[in-house]
């Protein structure tokens, strides 16, 4: 697949076929997270991979954003500590470098066929206390992932022209 297929490609999946993912693509959906920029190379994210189906079930009930049967979920963290080496803006910088390694992960399952939903309504207190996660690592995205029962339609884009200014703000691009 071409890089910008895959792009316009990825959809947010919410009904899943009953169907596990294999381990050697789980881990290459984790490895493209690792590989996403990262501020000051402080590379602040922790990732847990919830692959057993009663977890999955109990994550889903403090998580109402939390749709379908997926076949694993990929809490993605801000490991507080290692954000605070980036200072003043640590804790921005550090969601950004999570959202991108989340993007990353969702690019990466596309091109492998398997669906992702990106999803931050969730009791971050409670998947705290499920998952043990120290109080220095904060749950900020789950994204569920799984083989589609079908793929989405992509919604409408707003065009360049309308979202690009070129200089300064007010400045349209021109074809």
């Amino acid at each position: 697949m071409e890089f910008m297929e895959i792009i316009k490609g990825r959809r947010s999946v919410r009904r899943f076929k009953d169907e596990k993912i294999p381990r050697e693509h789980l881990l290459k959906i984790l490895e493209a997270g690792i590989w996403a920029p990262s501020g000051s190379n402080i590379q602040p994210w922790e990732f847990i991979l919830v692959t057993q189906e009663p977890t999955i079930e109990k994550i889903k009930l403090i998580s109402p954003g939390l749709f379908g049967n997926p076949a694993a979920l990929i809490i993605c963290c801000i490991n507080k500590k290692r954000a605070e080496k980036g200072g003043r803006l640590g804790e921005n910088t550090a969601l950004m470098d999570v959202s991108m390694a989340a993007q990353n992960m969702m690019l990466m399952a596309y091109s492998l066929g398997i669906g992702s939903c990106p999803i931050v309504s969730f009791n971050k207190t409670a998947l705290k206390e499920l998952l043990n996660i120290p109080e220095d690592v904060e749950p900020v995205l789950i994204i569920s992932l799984g083989y589609p029962e079908f793929w989405p339609k992509p919604p409408k884009r707003r065009p360049l022209e309308e979202v690009v200014h070129v200089e300064e703000y007010g400045k349209p691009l021109e074809g």
